[in-house]
């Protein structure tokens, strides 16, 4: 005899969808921290010389203002453009709120790098110095 609680089968394969989404949603963001150093700001300021300051966004975000000593490839790019790094020093990423790098973070770690920091909260609450793309008026 079998008891029934009188859900279709339309329902548990939608809630199994459903928790196989969340359990893959948590892998993400446990295996993102694990993979990818979070630094406040200040943490940022003091190590970002001796690292390899990458900025994720795109060009026209990056001319607007970047901070000083900063590189630009954008994340779109950074599978093709990873031979420009070097795997033996530390990479420092950042983009505008924070999603990108962690995206950027996923590719530099599959390619083999290992100490990847992001700054916390992205450019948008950058306090430091920064610089802009002047371009020629014609």
């Amino acid at each position: 005899m079998f008891f029934t609680l009188g859900i279709s089968w339309d329902w548990i394969v939608i809630l199994s969808l459903l928790l196989i989404y969340i359990v893959y949603l948590g892998y993400r963001y446990f295996r993102t921290k694990k993979i990818l150093t979070t630094l406040s700001e200040e943490e940022f300021k003091k190590g970002y010389r001796k690292a390899q300051l990458i900025d994720v966004r795109e060009k026209n975000e990056y001319e607007a203002g970047y901070i000083l000593g900063a590189r630009n490839i954008p994340v779109t790019q950074l599978k093709q453009r990873t031979k420009e790094l070097r795997k033996d020093l530390p990479v420092y990423l950042y983009c505008q709120s924070g999603s990108r790098s962690e995206r950027a973070a996923w590719i530099l770690h599959k390619e083999g790098f290992q100490n990847i920091s992001h700054l916390d909260k992205g450019f948008k609450h950058w306090n430091g110095k920064i610089k802009k793309v002047n371009k020629p008026n014609y």
